[in-house]
């Protein structure tokens, strides 16, 4: 049987030069970054040569990248790290859960929290964000690429919206990370949330970008690495292969991915009563639809059965039964959005396997709607 591996957005395949690149720190460069024999002076030279390159690749210094144990990770520091005297929080309705569970969190601890919505593409209304920034304002935290449905924040507009108002600006670039251009000096980012396996890395390491001159209350506490923000001996083997993964991204990547995607949605909106969820212009690699009156726990089991791997929406709420926030958010029916699946590709898709996985899920849902109770 033939695997298809559509679920990126979860996590992706380690490439094999990441593998190669850790290997070779795990097996000869395996000192304690902090230790002052040599040993650790080639373990600490390592981990700032890539603390260098991820730096380089979204405009930032190399002392403005602090290394996190991932995505979850850094947008909890972002936000329980920088609330202080002021309290209130500005963020969307379509974030990923550990934002949102940090924001409910924040909120037994006194803070205010504003849930801006957005629109039945998943776009939150500039006008919206300027509106609801105060006096009493920490920072305003809005994901860029979505993890469900692809939609692809302006975050430019946002971050000079922020900088205009003297509020920080926080942005959850996960997903989009090496799939579209960063630049934190253009898009007036202050922080933002990066992490390794969604980019062909390994799992357990991520980044918080923090601008020169932002002061953050650590969650951690210890021996004081990562400029004090991040204790816990560095995880080098990890952050070798993070920068290594990013070295080797590319813009033809982006392209590739592109039309694979458009040939997949062609494809699966040939199927009668199925409705792409979000915008047209998502991000590359993201297809997320809706089969009307099916269960997408279903059609995700079948699809497994047949060799088609992928998911009903966030990998952080596969178990849960509940529909997704994200769908709910805009606009979906939770009827509709149970009957949602997402669909997210990789460098290493092919043709033949999007050919393949539309074939598969036909046949699924054609299966599926036979049975359903709902006509």
């Amino acid at each position: 049987m033939k695997k298809i591996y559509l679920d990126n957005a979860a996590t992706t395949k380690v490439d094999e030069n990441v593998l190669n690149a850790m290997e070779k720190i795990f097996s000869d460069k395996y000192g304690n970054a902090s230790s002052i024999h040599l040993a650790g002076l080639e373990a600490r030279e390592e981990l700032e040569n890539s603390r260098e390159i991820i730096a380089r690749s979204i405009n930032a210094s190399p002392e403005e990248i602090i290394f996190t144990s991932g995505g979850t990770e850094s947008n909890n520091l972002a936000l329980k790290g920088i609330v202080g005297k002021k309290k209130h929080i500005i963020t969307t309705r379509i974030e990923h859960d550990c934002i949102l569970n940090t924001c409910k969190w924040l909120e037994k601890q006194g803070c205010k929290i504003t849930y801006l919505d957005v629109d039945n593409e998943g776009f939150v209304d500039l006008k919206d964000v300027e509106n609801a920034i105060a006096k009493e304002t920490a920072i305003v935290s809005i994901i860029h690429g979505n993890n469900e449905i692809g939609t692809l924040q302006n975050i430019e507009e946002i971050g000079k919206i922020c900088r205009k108002h003297g509020t920080l600006f926080h942005t959850d670039a996960c997903q989009s990370y090496t799939k579209t251009k960063i630049d934190v000096q253009k898009q007036n980012i202050d922080l933002m949330s990066l992490n390794a396996h969604k980019i062909h890395g390994p799992k357990g390491v991520g980044v918080l970008y923090v601008r020169k001159g932002i002061k953050l209350e650590p969650l951690l506490h210890g021996g004081g690495q990562e400029q004090g923000i991040r204790s816990g001996t560095e995880n080098v083997p990890g952050i070798v292969g993070f920068a290594e993964a990013v070295k080797i991204a590319d813009k033809k990547y982006i392209e590739y991915m592109t039309k694979l995607r458009e040939r997949l949605i062609d494809g699966l909106l040939k199927i009668p009563n199925t409705k792409l969820n979000g915008p047209k212009n998502r991000l590359c690699n993201n297809i997320n639809v809706s089969f009307g009156n099916i269960e997408g726990e279903a059609i995700v089991g079948l699809l497994s059965d047949e060799g088609v791997y992928c998911s009903t929406g966030s990998a952080c709420k596969s178990r849960s039964l509940e529909p997704s926030h994200v769908l709910l958010a805009i606009g979906l029916t939770p009827l509709a959005a149970n009957s949602s699946i997402r669909l997210s590709l990789s460098r290493h898709s092919t043709i033949e396997e999007i050919d393949y996985a539309i074939e598969k899920i036909k046949k699924v849902v054609d299966k599926l709607r036979k049975l359903s109770p709902f006509k």
